[in-house]
């Protein structure tokens, strides 16, 4: 009489770092997906590769040799590509600004001092003043 030395488990007993553990070990290639299942008593015959769907970074979709999925879109990635878009509608509003001064001859958009010369500028008017009630 053969007896199985491993523990059945319910479905409620794998956790995502449980999942992730044998994902890992099947996609590095210390173990068949057939392997994790026997070693760690897990009982659906498609378990593991749902898993492996799921949580692994191989493209299971595809009938082609195995390739690294491409990763997800990450909230850095989301900004960068905002910014990106912000910045064409920018130069966009600007040329508008730009064309809007050549056809009717006029300054839409003002043109600002640097704060350190437009006080430079207002300090040498009032010694000017001073200077003229003398």
């Amino acid at each position: 009489m053969q007896s199985n030395n491993y523990l059945k488990r319910t479905q409620r007993d794998y956790s995502l770092s449980f999942k992730l553990q044998v994902v890992d070990e099947v996609e590095k290639g210390h173990l068949t997906w057939k392997q994790s299942q026997k070693k760690y008593g897990i009982q659906g015959r498609s378990t593991v590769l749902v898993w492996l769907r799921k949580h692994g970074t191989l493209d299971w979709t595809s009938k082609s040799p195995m390739k690294k999925k491409a990763p997800p879109k990450t909230y850095i990635s989301q900004l960068e590509s905002k910014i990106k878009r912000l910045e064409a509608e920018k130069e966009i509003l600007n040329r508008a600004i730009d064309i809007a001064d050549d056809m009717f001859d006029t300054e839409i958009r003002k043109k600002f001092l640097p704060l350190s010369q437009a006080a430079s500028d207002k300090q040498g008017e009032k010694e000017e003043n001073t200077a003229s009630e003398e």
